[in-house]
């Protein structure tokens, strides 16, 4: 498997320990009944909760673009040190971006952020040149 279809399955891994984290926050803040349940109605949630809720979905938008980079530069036999590199980077930013995110750190989340997102992006140019 290349680097980049490794950090592509770590990336999904993460994501599911995210769901995880903020599973249980939303349980503990509302109870599990009604995490379990339909939510029909909104809950009062903890600002932590709502974070981590948001990062859950900032991260499946972040995924799908970084898994177009990864099967964009997989198919068209463009791997290379830069783009494993690239997408190592990413990893470590979005391992970086949950906690940044869940505790607030301003401007630090925007930064992590963009590191994750620039180098999903040189990805894709290094695939198209």
């Amino acid at each position: 498997m290349t680097p980049e279809l490794t950090v592509l399955a770590l990336a999904a891994l993460l994501q599911s320990v995210q769901i995880a984290f903020a599973g249980a926050a939303m349980s503990r803040d509302a109870g599990p009944a009604y995490n379990a349940g339909p939510r029909d109605i909104e809950a009062q949630l903890s600002p932590l909760t709502g974070r981590l809720r948001r990062a859950v979905a900032n991260h499946f938008e972040a995924l799908a673009f970084f898994t177009i980079a990864v099967v964009v530069v997989t198919l068209s036999a463009s791997a290379s040190g830069l783009t494993a590199a690239c997408a190592w980077i990413y990893l470590a930013a979005r391992v970086l971006y949950v906690p940044a995110y869940a505790f607030g750190w301003t401007p630090w989340r925007s930064v992590i952020f963009g590191i994750g997102f620039t180098a999903t992006l040189v990805m894709i140019l290094v695939a198209l040149f």
